[in-house]
């Protein structure tokens, strides 16, 4: 059997969706290590991996991309904490190699130094991503701000004229931080930034068409196996069984961008509706609402336990939120406030498995309005359920990484 080597990012939302394939992994009889953050280290070694801190250097870099005026100008903060990040996320899996001596790695999507430490190691080495992919492609709109798929020679003139707008800030952006330090290993510039993407011998992407927009020019690395639900083992809440009326799962994002307005919006908006809300604010203070009779609101629930009783998902388009209520065949209202949530949101849309709200438009009114229109697409939600389902989740791409990067180690 093989040792294994996981090295994330700083976010709960890229840590939790592969502890599944890790899991899956270990169950298989491969001896897996993984460097996360270390406040789940303790986690991490409950479920039997030899698990360690990343740097502190890397923890130490916040993302900070909430509150900018305009989606470009979001990207533009965001690929600048990876790119700081690299500096030092690099080194650190350079460290965790010498420690370990694993016959394989697998590197989180944004951690750019990561990724070329792994590639100039020389051994077999994967990347997977829990989010909408920013890779360029004749069939699909420019990566950023949301835009609907091309229509007609109108749309396909606005996505000709906005790609290399849109993909020239992000090389502007990644290129220099990046390629810095691939000099530094010996290794080849890369010449566009979605390169960091073509790279890997192998890219697990946890989601699946139709919800990611289908193309005729997938790389031959990218293997699409379905989103990858995982939260840490909690009890069911006792109340749950009390309630009678429909839930209604509001979401906010496990990394700070205040979107906590979200949360006070929906409390005002749902009030009268006959539903239950249940809120939840992993980066926010939950005694912070006023709460009316019809809604809970708490940091933490298992939301695999009120998704299998929701009639609907309100999330801040979240990728790992979204899917995992859209994997129950659950609708999503989903709001974006930055990052790749417009993507999301739009997904939703397009997808007919859902409605979206953008953040400058959240009012009590609107959300309730996208609420009920939300609840009225539950056959495209389960259309997409069964689509995730055909996927096959963790199974699949544990499958993957053995077939395709471990057949040495298992001879």
């Amino acid at each position: 059997m093989a040792r294994i080597l996981a090295y994330t990012s700083p976010a709960r939302g890229h840590l939790f969706p592969l502890t599944p394939v890790l899991d899956a992994l270990a169950a298989r009889g491969h001896k897996v290590s993984v460097r996360t953050l270390a406040s789940d280290v303790p986690l991490m070694r409950s479920r039997g991996f030899d698990a360690a801190p990343i740097s502190g250097d890397v923890e130490a870099v916040a993302l900070e991309d909430y509150g900018k005026s305009n989606p470009r100008a979001a990207l533009v903060a965001s690929t600048a904490t990876f790119c700081e990040r690299a500096a030092f996320d690099g080194p650190d899996l350079r460290q965790a190699i010498e420690e370990t001596s694993p016959d394989a790695v697998i590197v989180d999507v944004n951690s750019w130094g990561a990724q070329a430490t792994a590639e100039a190691w020389g051994g077999p080495w994967a990347v997977f991503c829990p989010y909408p992919i920013p890779l360029q492609s004749v069939d699909a709109p420019p990566f950023g701000p949301g835009l609907p798929p091309a229509h007609g020679p109108l749309g396909r003139a606005r996505d000709r004229l906005l790609r290399p707008v849109l993909f020239g800030t992000i090389n502007q952006q990644i290129l220099p931080a990046v390629n810095g330090v691939r000099g530094g290993l010996g290794l080849a510039p890369l010449e566009q930034a979605d390169d960091l993407f073509r790279r890997p011998p192998l890219l697990l992407y946890m989601t699946a068409e139709p919800f990611e927009y289908p193309r005729r020019d997938w790389p031959d690395n990218v293997v699409m196996v379905g989103p990858i639900a995982w939260e840490p083992p909690a009890e069911r809440p006792a109340w749950l069984d009390s309630v009678e009326t429909p839930i209604v799962l509001v979401t906010t994002s496990s990394e700070f961008q205040d979107d906590g307005r979200l949360v006070r919006t929906a409390l005002e908006a749902l009030a009268d509706e006959p539903v239950t809300v249940v809120a939840t604010l992993p980066a926010g203070d939950p005694t912070a609402y006023t709460v009316p009779p019809n809604a809970r609101v708490e940091r933490f629930l298992p939301h695999g336990a009120i998704l299998d009783r929701a009639a609907c998902a309100v999330t801040h388009g979240g990728a790992g939120a979204t899917q995992k209520a859209l994997a129950r065949g659950v609708p999503v209202c989903a709001v974006p406030f930055g990052r790749d949530q417009h993507e999301v949101a739009r997904r939703v849309e397009v997808a007919q498995a859902g409605t979206r709200l953008p953040a400058r438009r959240l009012r009590p009114d609107r959300l309730r309005e996208a609420v009920r229109d939300a609840m009225g697409c539950r056959a495209g939600a389960a259309r997409l359920a069964a689509a995730f389902a055909d996927a096959g989740g963790a199974p699949a791409a544990a499958d993957t990484f053995e077939h395709q990067l471990l057949g040495g180690a298992l001879r």
